[in-house]
């Protein structure tokens, strides 16, 4: 029987130049889905708390102020801690700056992009994570595309349009199992999707969870991801 983590690192430190303005006075996961009245990370904290995790560790970088500010001031489900990036480690050394504040080093974790907002069952995924022994699981995503597809037929007639079909093209969704192991396993400067994760993957000890159907996930990259978040998010309990 293993035990589900209970605590979790949640990467802040992103500049979200692609949400501007929204980004110029506060880092991306401070940004606010419309009509709900709380930012991204206030989301996040809800669903990991939710989870069972009872300690997050925020790594902040750009605007870290305003976070740590917000942080300080609001009303969380669950132990916050904030650390800083002096300087530019990278997503693998940023990960293990923050991770070495986690409480308990002996013990699995969670991770998750500060930029993304979903809703599925995180210990379901651990259990995924465990009964492959694996050091560090994935969880998948299946986005719609943007675009507008088009189907044809063998001689080169088009027989349908389907508009914004799920890409064929499983995504890492940013959401993150990791045993206790992993943690040492991270490059100190770095990308570890370079690194650690090509390492694992040649070792069969890297494994994906796809996303169940009717999960919700979406990457909150543009003002259009945020305007479509709250059309389908903004009325849920809970959100």
């Amino acid at each position: 029987m293993h035990t589900f983590p209970t605590q979790a690192v949640i990467l802040a430190g992103g500049q979200g130049s692609r949400l501007r303005p929204y980004t110029d006075d506060r880092p991306k996961p401070m940004v606010e889905i419309p009509g709900t009245g709380t930012p991204i990370i206030g989301h996040q904290l809800s669903w990991l708390a939710a989870e069972g995790v009872t300690d997050a560790v925020v790594s902040c970088g750009h605007l870290a102020d305003v976070l740590q500010e917000w942080l300080a001031s609001a009303v969380l489900p669950l132990r916050v801690t904030t650390v800083v990036e002096t300087e530019p480690l990278g997503r693998g050394g940023g990960l293990k700056h923050a991770a070495a504040r986690l409480p308990d080093a002996a013990a699995p974790w969670y991770a998750t992009n500060g930029d993304i907002w979903t809703r599925f069952s995180l210990r379901e995924m651990a259990s995924f994570h465990a009964e492959r022994d694996a050091l560090a699981t994935l969880a998948l995503a299946r986005p719609r595309i943007p675009w507008g597809a088009v189907e044809t037929d063998a001689f080169g007639h088009i027989t349908d349009f389907i508009e914004s079909p799920p890409s064929p093209y499983l995504i890492n969704a940013g959401v993150y199992v990791f045993a206790p192991a992993f943690t040492a396993m991270l490059p100190d400067r770095g990308d570890h999707e370079r690194t650690t994760f090509p390492r694992l993957a040649r070792e069969r000890r890297l494994a994906g969870y796809p996303l169940p159907h009717g999960a919700y996930w979406r990457a909150i990259d543009t003002a259009k991801d945020l305007t479509e978040a709250a059309k389908e998010l903004g009325s849920r309990p809970g959100g």
